[in-house]
């Protein structure tokens, strides 16, 4: 676990603007006529359709997808009660949550009160402003009625974060962790260490999932709550045993399946651990000192389920895998309220996730390959990219049918795409990429089939019914790859193109090569040795027909792999050179980038066909090219280098074929900004068009400036390169592809080979 210091934690909340968030307008607000519909006098018009129909509040305002976290600093984290104002870094951290994971703008208020019932009154006086309240380090007792009363009085959902977040996460945890251990929750035996906020809820969930109450024995810092004991809040009196042979943890503990710590560090000990039943199941979320160590815990008993609330160990209960969920889920019926179905719901949903194949970028994030369910892995992680959908989806239709939601959601599969695309993790574009691709899959050969990332891209992508995978190496080496990373290769074809078996078609594809190329010297015993190489066998397969597609590049140098296809596929008919293109996927829209990778110094003959190439690819993509090619001056101000050459090019271009949109060259700023380029250059081929391609002068301008612009915005979605102009679907990757890019180029390439052929069914 990262070690925080406490000057590095001041200073990231101080340096650049103090604070963690802060509010952006989502509608324009550049002129008059913008302020005028934002305020007076166009926003009175809203104002009266409110006063006629309040619930179009959600129509016209943000009400539905805002949420306030509320304290009164009476129990922030582990500090205890340090103010209303002292906590607000807390409440401040909780809003960056609600954001990052869940799409939902917050309002932190901390209010200076401790008196249970005028903070009620406080937030009931501001709760018109909300879709949702989300409560926080308020402190036991005052918290179960500030909650159960706000419950009552308001009509938005109203959560208690410790409470209930903690308690849903770790009852999906419950559920996991016996399952793997083989009991049953109405039997088990179950040991609640703490009294609080968090132990009563987390209980009172486990009794919901069917465990029984005299099974339960619960302790607070006085020892065994007993029911004989004298004035028990309503909260403790709901667990109190009747027991009367158990007073301390360590005589509770006997013969116990379940410890549940919500107390503080270090109070059970390995000696207590050996003293519970078989196959015991610990959970210790003290944070940041958990009640045992999970190292003694383990060393005790190596049959233990454990959980902590720390990320450096497995299975962490964290209510960040909920929270940000429910309410999204919630807002998006504006329900009335977060009742007990939804978070069953969500409970059922966490565990439910915690069976399914892990998704690549959680292992990447914790630098594992083997996470699958069991003993180490029955919660999700934090990171899961699915827990938004699952999560958020389930809650919405728990309130549907429970009837506190406002409105209903009827088409399940398109909100979850919602859910995916509110946090970039999907977009329209992929989407239609991948479905397109999975309608018509082909066979796409992965030329580095022992490099890790190709062959999980080869596997998910085959399962995800996209292509019929068939991967170049060593059979016994690819299939003890495949053991360690715990990857299926069922029904996947592995080439050797080096066995002895292969000797006939290695000479098959020599041959053809060197019948081929024999202009350019090539003879048959060269050829045959080049068929050694997995590039060459590769994609001289693509080229003889016994696969559609191939994708390389993780590991060979591009100046050998353009050899290579130049060689083996030839560049289409019409073309002289051919390229690659990269798609940027940004918020401002979908760009394309070309040459990124080919061709290095172009003159104005390449830059001619890179541009063909590019409007023929964003077509292939279904949008209608709008092409700006750029250099430093606009429309011949410099009349010598780069802006020369692509001059010469756009006017080759405009002659040959006087209804594409193409013009230059032009600086980026007037590409973009089409009210100013339209202006100070009305001649424009482009006059009035929004461009969506940029075709730069030399592979230096081109490649920096896409990788820039990747780097500058972290969530624009970047697919490529793409190649454009081979006779055949020979794709490229890069050593910086991650198992989705690999993905998503195979797809494309799928799509690329599926078009070819019906091109030459025509």
């Amino acid at each position: 676990m990262v070690k925080i210091t406490k000057e590095a934690a001041l200073e990231y909340h101080e340096t650049g603007r103090p604070g963690k968030i802060e509010v952006k307008p989502t509608k324009p607000y550049h002129t008059q006529t913008d302020l005028s519909l934002a305020y007076s006098p166009g926003v009175a018009y809203p104002c009266l359709e409110i006063q006629k129909n309040p619930d179009d509040v959600y129509k016209y305002t943000d009400k539905g997808n805002l949420v306030a976290v509320i304290s009164n600093g009476t129990a922030v984290l582990g500090l205890g009660d340090i103010g209303a104002m002292s906590g607000k870094p807390v409440m401040e951290g909780k809003g960056l949550l609600f954001k990052i994971y869940g799409g939902i703008d917050v309002f932190d208020i901390e209010v200076d009160e401790k008196d249970p019932e005028k903070f009620c009154e406080a937030v009931e006086k501001i709760a018109p402003t909300f879709g949702g309240i989300n409560l926080e380090d308020i402190k036991a007792p005052e918290c179960f009625y500030i909650e159960e009363r706000l419950k009552k009085t308001l009509d938005i959902p109203v959560m208690h974060d410790d409470q209930h977040g903690t308690a849903i996460v770790s009852a999906a945890g419950l559920k996991n962790a016996l399952e793997v251990a083989g009991k049953d929750i109405a039997k088990v035996r179950i040991v609640v260490n703490g009294a609080g906020a968090a132990a009563i809820s987390c209980t009172k969930l486990y009794v919901a999932l069917g465990a029984r109450k005299e099974n339960i024995v619960m302790l607070d810092s006085k020892g065994v709550i007993t029911s004989d004991r004298p004035n028990l809040t309503p909260q403790k009196a709901l667990f109190a045993t009747d027991r009367r042979d158990v007073h301390t943890l360590a005589e509770a503990i006997v013969g116990a399946d379940v410890f549940v710590g919500l107390s503080k560090g270090n109070v059970l000990t390995q000696d207590m651990v050996r003293r519970m039943n078989e196959n015991p199941v610990v959970f210790a979320l003290a944070n940041p000192v958990p009640e045992i160590s999970y190292e003694d815990a383990m060393a005790a008993r190596p049959d233990v389920l454990m959980s902590t609330g720390r990320s450096d160990y497995p299975n962490q209960i964290n209510n960040v895998m909920v929270f940000p969920y429910i309410f999204r889920g919630a807002l998006d019926v504006h329900a009335k309220a977060i009742n007990e179905e939804m978070k069953l719901a969500a409970v059922e949903a966490v565990a439910e996730l915690a069976k399914q194949p892990v998704p690549d970028i959680v292992n990447e994030v914790y630098h594992v390959n083997d996470l699958q369910f069991g003993s180490k892995y029955f919660i999700p992680k934090p990171v899961d990219p699915r827990l938004i959908t699952e999560v958020s989806a389930a809650v919405a239709q728990a309130a549907i049918e429970s009837g506190v939601a406002r409105t209903c959601i009827t088409n399940w599969k398109e909100y979850k795409e919602h859910l995916r695309q509110l946090l970039g993790q999907e977009t329209k574009l992929t989407r239609t990429i991948h479905a397109t691709a999975a309608m018509h899959p082909q066979r796409v050969v992965f030329a580095e089939g022992g490099h890790p990332t190709m062959m999980k891209a080869a596997v998910q992508a085959k399962q995800e019914g996209i292509c019929q995978p068939i991967l170049l190496g060593n059979v016994d080496r690819l299939h003890r790859l495949a053991t360690r990373l715990k990857l299926d290769l069922t029904d996947i074809e592995i080439v050797d193109m080096r066995a002895d078996k292969e000797q006939g078609r290695r000479a098959t594809y020599a041959k053809h090569l060197a019948e081929k190329r024999a202009r350019q010297g090539y003879t048959f015993e060269e050829a045959y040795d080049k068929m050694y190489e997995r590039n060459y066998f590769g994609m001289s397969m693509v080229e003889k027909g016994d696969a559609d597609a191939f994708i390389t590049g993780l590991y060979t140098k591009y100046s050998n792999t353009i050899k290579v296809a130049k060689e083996v596929i030839g560049i289409r008919k019409g073309f002289n050179t051919f390229g690659t293109m990269h798609i940027l996927n940004t918020k401002r829209g979908v760009y394309f980038i070309a040459d990124t990778l080919i061709n290095r110094h172009p003159d104005e003959n390449v830059l001619y066909d890179i541009a063909r190439l590019s409007a023929h690819s964003v077509k292939f993509f279904n949008e209608e090219p709008v092409i700006a090619m750029v250099s430093y001056s606009n429309f011949g101000t410099d009349e010598i280098g780069s802006p020369a050459k692509v001059h010469a090019a756009v006017e080759q271009l405009q002659n040959e074929f006087p209804d594409l949109a193409i013009d230059g060259e032009m600086q980026v700023n007037f590409a973009f900004n089409k009210e100013l380029r339209d202006s100070k250059y009305p001649f424009t081929r482009l006059k009035g068009k929004d461009v969506n391609t940029l075709v730069f002068p030399n592979m230096s301008s081109a490649n920096g400036s896409y990788k820039l612009l990747q780097a500058l915005d972290p969530d624009a979605e970047i697919i490529g390169p793409i190649q454009m102009g081979l006779n055949k679907p020979i794709h490229f990757t890069d050593f910086e592809s991650s198992v989705r890019d690999v993905i998503n180029i195979t797809a494309v390439a799928v799509i690329d080979a599926y078009v070819d052929k019906l091109k030459n069914k025509m």
